[in-house]
């Protein structure tokens, strides 16, 4: 008994030994990995899909999506489609029944590309956004003259109204244009791959040649009103969108500026004393 109790005071003697010979490492690295999801995000503009139901002369539908290329930067494209009747008023100063000078509608399609930055730092886990970006932005539609009124500043056979014109009625198709748009937004995720957005638009028109016919392109799908003598316009959405994970991902270190080392000068030698 003696005999074994001494082997295993012996055994635990070399064991406590050959552990503390090994140094403790006190800047231990960790040694996680932690991923995030890049994939597709698709989804719909629900500001649109709400004016289509509260708005009697609008019709629109419009899809989003992005792809996410690093870890902060996106593919991105909107493709639409919208349809708006427009009046334009005569004005306090005409008492008119009929209300319009003149009415239009304006039916197309359009697409958007471009890309968006994520600025936001997010917590391991989290898939947010804030975000500004930029598109190339492609019209084509038609524009439908419903009726119009002839100006006549004497009004003499018509006191209470303009006469209503017919030669210009119908559909003027063919029409198109094309705009950069810039982007500012944010999107959160609500539920596991589900979230919720919305930015706002400020689009200049590259291609705005006047049209051949009785009336201006007043009104673009997916750019908005445009204004006589300017070539900007503004726009919003908010977004629903589900994120299909294709794919994880590490995240990607920020690289530290290394800052030299101050380089060592010699110490100046003791000067000898004058006696």
């Amino acid at each position: 008994m003696l005999r074994y109790f001494t082997s295993l005071f012996f055994f635990l003697v070399v064991a406590v030994g050959f552990s503390q010979s090994e140094p403790i490492d006190l800047n231990k690295k960790d040694t996680t990995v932690y991923k995030q999801r890049y994939g597709l995000r698709v989804g719909v503009d629900l500001s649109r899909i709400v004016n289509s139901f509260f708005d009697e002369d609008y019709t629109g539908l419009e899809f989003v999506g992005d792809y996410r290329l690093t870890q902060n930067l996106y593919l991105a494209a909107e493709l639409g489609n919208e349809k708006k009747t427009i009046g334009t008023p005569l004005g306090a100063e005409v008492d008119s029944e009929g209300g319009d000078l003149y009415t239009f509608t304006t039916s197309g399609s359009y697409i958007k590309l471009g890309i968006d930055y994520n600025t936001y730092g997010n917590w391991y886990g989290e898939q947010n956004m804030i975000y500004i970006g930029g598109r190339y932005a492609f019209s084509t539609f038609s524009q439908e003259l419903d009726a119009y009124k002839i100006f006549d500043s004497s009004r003499y056979w018509n006191p209470d109204d303009f006469a209503s014109g017919t030669e210009a009625l119908g559909k003027y198709e063919g029409r198109n244009k094309s705009w950069l748009e810039f982007v500012a937004g944010l999107k959160a995720e609500v539920l596991r791959n589900i979230y919720i957005g919305a930015s706002a638009r400020l689009g200049i028109l590259i291609t705005n040649k006047r049209p051949e016919g009785i009336l201006d392109d007043l009104f673009i799908p997916g750019f908005n009103r445009v204004t006589d003598g300017s070539r900007f316009g503004v726009g919003y959405n908010v977004s629903l969108s589900y994120l299909i994970p294709l794919y994880k991902k590490k995240n990607e270190p920020k690289k530290e500026k290394v800052q030299p080392e101050p380089e060592s000068r010699p110490e100046p030698e003791d000067r000898p004393r004058r006696q």
